[in-house]
């Protein structure tokens, strides 16, 4: 696709290069203006204290994330405005006004008052995607207590560990949750969590599945039975602007999860300007991010950013394609959908089952799009925008991290469209300084791959790691000191623009020459018949490793060894000779977890022979037993051959 995508884009930016330049002239002047956006019970004495590597925004404010998120809203026309859309997987749907949301954060705002919750004491939540999810999580926020939101899809292990490392006093749980029409036992992985988690001293139980479960007496209430009997007001709690809102555990797919701490003050500041700079937020918009709120995605752009905006945000229950491929677009129609925000790997997904499915829909209500999660690959892009967006609407594709806690790159058309590249992640926001470095903290040439960084804070940015200094400084700031390491290789090209390439710790070396998977699964989905691919490195005794790819093909294409073949001759001629897969493994589905991302370490673990270990992340774990099949069969087929 050639020359500017969308007509505004026509046009080059002077507007975001003029708000880039102030923010970068006067950055704390320029933060001092986006904060003044939100409701302050007391104003900042300075904006920014800088001890490398430690940030404390808008020091000495008071604020309440509760407050900014419904107080400021029902005092004026928005009061009944639709705060949540959520559907259950079931198809049952509710409509949250912003008022009655308010009255439901209140209650349980004082039900975990009188359950003895108090400022800076932990909550862990372990909910399905159901509106009681937010709900405690403002609650939380009003009386200033920290909430720990725990994936649902998570075991009992990996909930105890979070559990125990936050040392939570209150879980907030549900008899279970619906998952591809099944039910999933939320209640009985929590008691297993808690007999290994001695700081709870209470467990809430949201009705959701009508399931029967056991309830122990004097620890166990029932939600409804604790809300009835609740106060209909609690004053929201000032708090400072770094008192922490939440701790949130990265998923842990190797070594201890890590507790990435988010203050206030300054991620509602984040969360907030993100949403009018890239999504363009309006008040007649129907925001869906389609994550799930156990990851920062949904925390920054399901509940908190669109609460805080007065949007409207979608909540949805199930799987994406489940009970048919269409489920999505069914959604987007039926609510009028007008920002999408989902993943590359949900995107790459819908291509497989082909372009019928949205085109049984009406999708003309969609205006912007965006992706979040991992570097989109061309195609992807370019099939998203054309199916999906009918060539009108522009992405936002937006690289940040659980730690940034709000977008960091991506284009900006609530400031002013940049011509928008398939594959680029554009520029960085105002007020982000980013660069990439080599391994000596020079600026690497446009064109040549090095590591993302951040060189100056920013107001959204993590406080620490809870209870682990050490590991705060050691993972995020020794490698390049005084600036914030991402952990991401990318590259910019002749406009400035960036291009993330995945992990710098996913990445094969060949022979002693490195390369990021991301780089070869992005070849690889521009094969016609390839719809996903995931690559990992297997010990070779002479090259170091080589690439082993897993692909799912496209509808239409059967797998072969003539396919087989293709697919490595068009990375030879894509990439490189050196990098050719030296196996090509068809699989129906790749391990992913219920957020999307794919879980390499299962694969490297099914090539190298080794155990794979912790599955509680797993969305499926079929596809691991699939994976190990065709890695089977090709072994028997192909031994003692490349």
């Amino acid at each position: 696709m050639e020359g500017p995508l969308p007509t505004e884009s026509r046009i080059w930016p002077r507007r975001y290069e003029e708000v880039y330049e102030r923010s970068m002239r006067d950055p704390e002047g320029f933060w001092a203006e986006q904060a003044k956006r939100l409701d302050w019970f007391k104003t900042w004495d300075r904006v920014l204290e800088w001890d490398p590597p430690y940030a404390r925004w808008f020091v000495g404010g008071r604020i309440n994330a509760s407050h900014n998120a419904l107080d400021r809203h029902v005092a004026t026309w928005r009061k009944n405005k639709a705060a949540i859309i959520w559907e259950g997987e079931p198809g049952d749907e509710k409509v949250i006004t912003y008022y009655r949301l308010y009255r439901e954060v209140n209650r349980f705002a004082s039900v975990l008052k009188d359950l003895g919750v108090r400022k800076g004491d932990r909550v862990a939540i372990y909910l399905p995607m159901i509106p009681e999810l937010p709900v405690a999580m403002l609650a939380c926020a009003r009386i200033g207590a920290v909430h720990t939101v725990v994936f649902s899809g998570f075991s009992s292990t990996a909930l105890a560990d979070r559990i125990n490392d936050s040392r939570a006093k209150v879980l907030v749980t549900a008899d279970g949750g619906y998952r591809r029409g099944k039910v999933v036992p939320l209640k009985r992985i929590a008691d297993e969590a808690v007999d290994r988690a001695p700081s709870i001293e209470t467990v809430v139980v949201v009705r959701r599945t009508g399931s029967e479960v056991s309830m122990q007496e004097g620890r166990d209430y029932w939600w409804h039975d604790l809300m009835e009997g609740a106060r209909d007001y609690v004053e929201p709690e000032p708090v400072e602007s770094t008192h922490p809102l939440f701790i949130l555990y990265t998923s842990g797919t190797t070594g201890k999860p890590k507790g990435i701490v988010h203050g206030t003050g300054g991620y509602l500041v984040g969360v907030e300007s993100t949403m009018r700079w890239v999504f363009d937020v309006r008040d007649e918009d129907i925001f869906w991010t389609a994550a799930d709120v156990g990851w920062i995605t949904g925390h920054s752009y399901i509940v908190y950013g669109p609460l805080v905006t007065g949007a409207t945000t979608v909540m949805y229950e199930g799987a994406p394609d489940y009970p048919s491929p269409d489920r999505w677009w069914s959604i987007v129609e039926r609510q009028g959908v007008t920002v999408l925000y989902t993943s590359p790997t949900a995107i790459r997904m819908f291509m497989r089952y082909g372009e019928e499915w949205p085109k049984r829909h009406d999708l003309s209500s969609l205006r912007l799009l965006g992706t979040v999660g991992e570097p989109i690959n061309p195609e992807a892009w370019r099939w998203y925008y054309r199916v999906i967006g009918g060539e009108r609407c522009p992405i936002v594709d937006t690289w940040w991290q659980t730690e940034t806690g709000a977008n960091m790159i991506a284009p900006c058309p609530g400031i002013s469209l940049v011509p928008l590249k398939p594959g680029s992640a554009t520029l960085p926001l105002p007020g982000v300084e980013a660069d990439v470095v080599d391994e000596g903290g020079n600026p690497v040439p446009p064109g040549v791959r090095g590591y993302l960084v951040i060189k100056r804070p920013w107001p959204s940015m993590l406080l620490g790691v809870y209870r682990d200094p050490v590991r705060y400084r050691e993972v995020y700031w020794s490698k390049f000191p005084g600036w914030y390491y991402t952990g991401d290789y990318a590259m910019r090209d002749e406009d400035g623009y960036f291009w993330l390439l995945g992990r710098a710790d996913e990445v094969l070396k060949v022979s002693g020459h490195r390369i990021g998977t991301m780089e070869l699964e992005s070849a690889l989905v521009s094969h016609e018949a390839v719809a996903e691919a995931a690559v990992v490195g297997k010990p070779h005794p002479v090259k170091g490793e080589t690439p082993v790819a897993f692909v799912v093909l496209r509808e239409g294409f059967s797998p072969g060894p003539e396919l087989r073949d293709s697919i490595r001759e068009f990375i030879r001629g894509e990439i490189s000779p050196l990098y050719v897969p030296s196996e090509v493994h068809f699989v129906q589905r790749l391990p992913k977890t219920r957020s999307g991302k794919i879980m390499r370490r299962v694969l490297r673990a099914v090539v190298s022979g080794e155990e794979v270990g912790d599955l509680t992340t797993l969305e499926d774990e079929a596809s691991v037993e699939e994976v190990k099949k065709a890695y089977e069969e090709f072994k028997a087929l192909y031994e003692g051959g490349e």
